[in-house]
């Protein structure tokens, strides 16, 4: 049969491990909030930069043109990337596309060459696609500029509500989370009540009762940010894949940043709740423990 000391010591530990996963799993959920909101612009540029331009090309043009004309748009400062596609292969997409052969229909092809442009994010708003247009309009070379106009502004609005959106729950989801860890925090105290009102029967401070527990709730956090991190990091790197339009892997700028804000936000956390959870068991007296 146990010791009452050994059951005290066995509910301790239990009621720490308890503590630890708790808080190891709402670190997790902050920290893979705080990924998405560090992200939130390199998704919205990730997006954005799907939007295309096909930029129609005169017929008959020579190769040494067509090349020239590519190497002076791949130049300026709006263009991410631009591909040519030529007739032949923009006719035998299209009839894939239509499961059926338009040429021998028509007897000849009526598409021409063309490239296939895409721009960098900031360049992908409404007026400034009006720009470029009138401004790539301009080389001889080309005969049209094409986009889906209502697409891009359905892009462009969507965005702007999703970012409002994220800042709206990113608000109300670290306020659910501080919640969590602090009911955490106060139940590990809780159960120490007795203890605490031992210490200050016998004249301790209450700098010398808050001492100890500041320091296991550091520990606490520390341990959580550990375990928080080893699952977030190993979640990252399992669907790089999926997420490689969203994070550079080659840079590891991203991945330190949420490594150390989950860390501030398990000691921070961990540190504050400790400290008014201890204040409110120190202002009581011994009757009131029982309730």
């Amino acid at each position: 049969m146990q010791t009452k000391p050994k059951k005290l010591k066995s509910r301790f530990l239990n009621s720490w491990i308890t503590s630890l996963i708790s808080i190891t799993l709402v670190l997790i959920l902050m920290g893979m909030l705080s990924f998405i909101l560090i992200n939130s612009k390199r998704l919205s540029d990730y997006v954005r930069e799907k939007i295309g331009l096909t930029l129609v090309l005169e017929d008959n043009l020579k190769d040494t043109e067509i090349i020239r004309l590519q190497k002076v748009l791949s130049a300026t400062n709006f263009v991410k990337s631009i591909e040519f596609i030529d007739k032949e292969a923009a006719a035998k997409t299209l009839t894939a596309n239509l499961g059926e052969d338009f040429q021998g229909f028509l007897g000849y092809n009526p598409l021409f060459d063309s490239f296939d442009l895409k721009l960098l994010a900031a360049y992908t708003q409404s007026d400034s696609l009006q720009l470029l247009e009138k401004k790539l309009l301009e080389y001889p070379q080309l005969t049209e500029v094409y986009y889906q106009e209502n697409l891009v502004v359905l892009i462009n609005n969507n965005v702007r509500k999703i970012s409002i959106a994220l800042l709206v729950i990113s608000g109300i989801l670290t306020f659910i989370f501080f919640g969590l860890i602090n009911n955490t925090i106060r139940l590990l105290i809780y159960s120490q009540r007795f203890t605490i009102n031992t210490m200050q029967m016998v004249g301790a401070s209450k700098g010398f009762i808050r001492k100890p527990f500041l320091l296991k709730s550091l520990l606490l956090g520390a341990y959580g940010g550990i375990l928080a991190n080893a699952a977030l990091i190993g979640g990252i790197y399992t669907y790089k894949t999926q997420l490689q339009g969203l994070i550079n892997f080659a840079d590891l700028q991203t991945i330190l940043l949420i490594v150390l804000i989950v860390f501030a936000l398990g000691f921070f956390i961990s540190l504050v709740s400790t400290w008014f959870a201890l204040g409110k068991f120190l202002r009581m007296k011994f009757d009131e423990l029982f309730y």
